[in-house]
Formats: structure tokens, sequence, C-alpha cells
């Protein structure tokens, strides 16, 4: 059950964070056009795949925290952290705003979609900063075992995107650009809350008065507070989940173009499945961060539970998407072989489902426990069976050998991972750590601590 309260905050922020956002853009610039939806549809992809790369830096900065929250001061590593996220930042959006023209064309051979995709890549790749800041805040909640006010904050950013859309596309005129625009301005938003939240939850490291730059190490992160070894230990800790991330991105690039080969019908039923069912597959990640932070921070969830947690979570799931199969994807188009080929695909994706619940689940203990390494290993090896595999059977089987080669490279994924991952962890001592009350902290909190508790009295190692 502890597992399950950490989760479902973490299951409502991905969802809207997540999906809803380039939902809620593609939906208000429907009235522009269908150009302008798949130009929005392209940009807010490409911002996904994006993602991957400050996967790496907020997962370590996650598990770290978990690790050693009231055992060693944190505020060195948050600082190393911020300087990780401007290394991410200048590397993504610095080269995509330069790129943006070639990079839409890659997407669409439309001139007008082109256009409209750069004009949204100017905005959006350029206001990338301030959504990779505000995953890193997320990560430092739940670091200290915070799943609800990531969620929270997801929601409002939400609402304002709502309020906003409309403002800058429409009653502006700025059209897709507004869209943009709106989504970034509210991004910026709710991090100056969550980031006012932040300040308030972590005690003042001596010294510096609780600014935002000086906790944040905008400041001093170059006088003393940046830590090679600690940037180190967070790269190596988060990139394996970065790998997982991106390579899952690329072979969901591959096969839209090998869908394609099959008509517009096939190509426009998958994407209306995945959007649906990607809405199911977030419990697996909410599962897997759940799984990450209670292994950083006390040990408790053991490979083998988290294991049976996401088969179970796959089997609901793919009962779940198999009822509203039919019903939801006539929601998306009134096309009767595009909602066949979205039903079917969904039917076929129940012997995934399974299978990728568990490894995914799986990855969050293996991921607290250092062992992330196999889990990418294994998800490589899968993705080498299925893309030749996809060929093969689809050949033969049209694109039900594509499906097919998924639930496979699923299966395999998780043999191997199951043939080395299931011993229980080592709890790791901290370097440095001592026993003692910090040491001996209750498990994880689940929102601010009460400023009242915040005394003199408090051992200072906590932070």
């Amino acid at each position: 059950m502890r597992l399950i309260r950490l989760a479902l905050p973490v299951y409502v922020e991905l969802l809207t964070a997540v999906v809803a956002v380039s939902l809620i853009d593609t939906l208000w610039v429907s009235g522009l056009g269908s150009r302008a939806v798949a130009a929005v549809t392209i940009a807010t992809t490409t911002e996904y795949v994006a993602l991957g790369v400050m996967l790496a830096v907020q997962t370590g900065t996650t598990v770290l925290i978990g690790r050693r929250d009231g055992k060693q001061p944190l505020t060195p590593l948050i600082r190393t952290s911020w300087v990780l996220w401007g290394g991410a930042s200048v590397a993504v959006a610095v080269p995509g705003v330069l790129l943006r023209d070639p990079l839409a064309g890659l997407f669409t051979s439309d001139a007008t979609t082109a256009a409209l995709a750069s004009g949204f890549y100017a905005i959006s790749l350029g206001g990338l900063p301030v959504f990779f800041a505000q995953c890193l805040v997320n990560g430092i909640f739940k670091g200290l075992g915070d799943t609800r006010t990531p969620m929270r904050t997801a929601l409002l950013c939400n609402a304002l995107v709502i309020g906003l859309d409309p403002l800058f596309i429409y009653g502006l005129g700025l059209g897709v650009r507004g869209a943009a625009l709106a989504t970034v301005l509210a991004r910026l938003l709710t991090l100056a809350v969550a980031a006012s939240l932040l300040v308030r939850r972590l005690p003042r490291p001596a010294g510096i008065g609780g600014s935002f730059g000086g906790l944040f190490g905008f400041r001093s992160a170059f006088r003393g507070g940046f830590r090679g070894a600690d940037a180190v230990d967070v790269l190596r800790t988060g990139l394996p989940m970065s790998g997982d991330f991106l390579a899952r991105s690329a072979v969901g690039m591959a096969l839209v173009g090998m869908v394609g080969t099959y008509g517009v019908a096939a190509q426009a039923g998958y994407g209306i499945g995945m959007k649906i069912m990607l809405a199911g597959v977030m419990a697996f990640y909410a599962l897997r961060q759940a799984a990450m932070i209670d292994t950083a921070r006390t040990g408790g969830t053991t490979p083998a539970a988290a294991l049976r947690l996401g088969l179970v979570a796959g089997v609901v799931t793919a009962a779940v998407l198999n009822g509203v199969a039919r019903p939801v994807a006539g929601w998306f188009s009134q096309d009767p072989a595009v909602v066949a080929e979205a039903v079917w695909f969904l039917r076929c994706m129940t012997g995934y489902l399974v299978p990728f619940g568990g490894l995914i689940a799986l990855g969050g203990v293996l991921q607290a426990g250092n062992r992330g390494n196999r889990l990418l290993a294994a998800t490589l090896a899968g993705f080498a069976v299925q893309l030749p595999l996809a060929h093969g059977l689809s050949s033969r089987l049209g694109v039900t050998g594509i499906w097919l080669s998924m639930s496979a490279a699923a299966l395999l994924s998780l043999g191997l991972v199951c043939l080395t991952g299931l011993r229980p962890l080592r709890t790791r001592s901290v370097p440095g750590a001592s026993p003692g009350p910090c040491a001996a902290a209750p498990g994880p909190s689940r929102g601010p601590a009460p400023r009242s508790t915040r005394t003199a009295e408090a051992p200072p190692c906590g932070r």
C-alpha cells in the first residue's frame, strides 16, 4: 500500500504534465485547421523526446537525495544538479532553436505545416530550460519523499494552459505560436510557485539566507558549490533511465514510419491507439517512480514485490483498455477504418502491456539500487529483436505482425531482467554518514513539514 500511496500522485502528475499539456494545445489549435494540428503534434512529440536528456539529471537527483536525506547535507548535491540542468538546457535548446527549420522538415513534406511547426519550435524549444527546471524541482521533491506537491503544481500548470491558450491563440491572434507561448508562460508561472514551495521545504543553509540563487546554486555553484563527484554520481545513476527512455522514443518513431507503409488509416489508428494506451502506461511509470523513491529512501521495496505489482497493473490496464477501446477511439475519429485499426491495436497490446508493466515497475527498484544498466541492456536487447521481427512478421501478417513483435520484445526484456535483477538489494551505506537521529529518521514524508518543527534543535545533517 505504501507504493500505491506514493504512485497515485505521480500518476496524476505524469498524466497531466506529460499527456494533457500537448492534448490541450492540440485541442485549442484545432480551430485553425488540420495543418495547425499536425504542426503542434510534431512539435510536442519532439519536446517529449527532448525530455529524455533531462531525465538523467532528474532521476539521478531524486535517487541521490533519497539516499542522503537525513544522512548528509543536500545543498551541494542540489547546487550540482542545477549546474547540470544548465548544461542540459543549453545542449538541447540552443541547437534546437537554430536548427528548427530542418528539424520541422524531418517530420513533414508539407511546406505550410513545416513552417507552423518551426514557429512553434522557436518558442517551445527556447522555453525548454523552464520545462527542464520544473522537472528538476519535481525530482527534488520526490527525492524528499513528497509526490503530492509535483502533482499539485502539474494540475496548476494545466489550468493555466487551459486559460492562456485561447487568449494567445485567438485573443491576441498569434495562432500556433500563441499555443507555444501560452505553454511556456504557464510553465514559468508554475515553476515560480514550485520553487517558492521548495525554498520553504528546505531549511536555509548557513550563511545563505534562503534566497533562490543561494539555495539553488545559481550564484555560488562555481565558487565551491559544484562538486564533480556529485555530478558523476547523478549522471551515473540517471543515465540508464535516460537511455531507456530515448531508446523507446527512437523505436517508437521507427514504428510510425513502418506502420505508415500500410496506409493512412493504419497510421492514424496507430496514433490514436498509442494516445489511448499512454494514459494506461503512465500507471507503470508512476509505479516505477514510487518504487525508486521508496527503495532509495528506505530500501523497503523488494524487486519481487515491484515485479508482482507491475504485472498486476499490466493485467488491469490491458483489461480496461480492451473495454474502452471502441468508444474512446470513436472520440478521435469518425472514420470506421481508422477506428477499427485503433481498436485492433489495443486488442493486440494485451500481450505487450502485462510484461511491460512488470518490466517498468521492476526498473524503479533496479534504478535506485544502481542496477539501472541491466534494465537498459535488456531494453536494447529487446529492441534488437523487435525491429527485424517486425519486418519479418509484417510481411506475412501486416500491421498485426508489428504489434506481435512488440509483445515478443517486452517478454524478452522482462525475462533478461528477471535473470539477474530479482536478487534482494543490499543496503548501501552513504559515505560520510554516521548513525544517530538522522539515520533513524522515519520514512518518506508526503508534504512540507510544518514550519514549527524546523527548530535549531533539529540535527543539521538533514539538508
